[in-house]
């Protein structure tokens, strides 16, 4: 059977579309396949007549108006001209979206590192610290011994002692902090006794 060559369109419907009516042209003989009717409709377009049509559609969209006050118009694209980063779609939409827990463990490792103190001081005892933190070693080195591609991971494992130690002090400091402020606030003024009231 004689090999036909199929042209590659947006539309993959169409492309299966003209290679079935082609394929079932050259079987009959005709010669011109690409002037063939699909179930008796108008004939497949060419990729000229393809370009006319969204000539013509963008032509029209200008002339409404549908491109003006495009949100970034006549702004300098943001990123442009730095060096090329593969997975720069996906951090920008992490970062716009705020999304935590998404993305590939370099980047979500990365950003909680950063925020590590933080959640440190949200738990009540060591033992939770702890936890948390061996956790988080954890993940970080299986994250550097995974080999499926991706940005590299840089984020450092923690000192798990060290990191108790600070978790202490802060929260010594800051029960410190909440007594002092507390302690005038809940001293009661004496009472004050007036002479009359005395007298009996």
């Amino acid at each position: 059977m004689e090999r036909v060559e199929v042209s590659v369109t947006h539309d993959s419907r169409e492309a299966a579309m003209r290679y079935r009516l082609r394929r079932e042209a050259l079987e009959r003989g005709e010669d011109d396949p690409e002037q063939v009717e699909p179930d008796g409709g108008s004939p497949i377009m060419s990729e000229a007549e393809r370009a006319a049509v969204v000539d013509v559609a963008i032509d029209q969209a200008i002339r409404r108006g549908d491109f003006e006050n495009l949100p970034g118009a006549g702004k300098p694209i943001p990123g442009l001209g730095t060096s090329h980063d593969p997975d720069w779609w996906i951090k920008r939409k992490i970062e716009r979206e705020r999304l935590t827990g998404l993305g590939p463990p370099a980047l979500t490792l990365r950003t909680e590192y950063a925020t590590l103190a933080a959640r440190v001081d949200e738990f009540g005892t060591e033992t939770e610290v702890r936890e948390y933190l061996d956790d988080f070693n954890h993940r970080v080195i299986e994250a550097r011994r995974q080999l499926l591609g991706g940005p590299p991971v840089v984020t450092p494992t923690v000192e798990i002692d060290q990191w108790v130690r600070d978790w202490r002090g802060r929260r010594d400091a800051a029960a410190r902090r909440a007594s002092a402020d507390e302690g005038p606030r809940t001293r009661r003024r004496p009472r004050r006794r007036f002479w009359w009231r005395g007298r009996a």
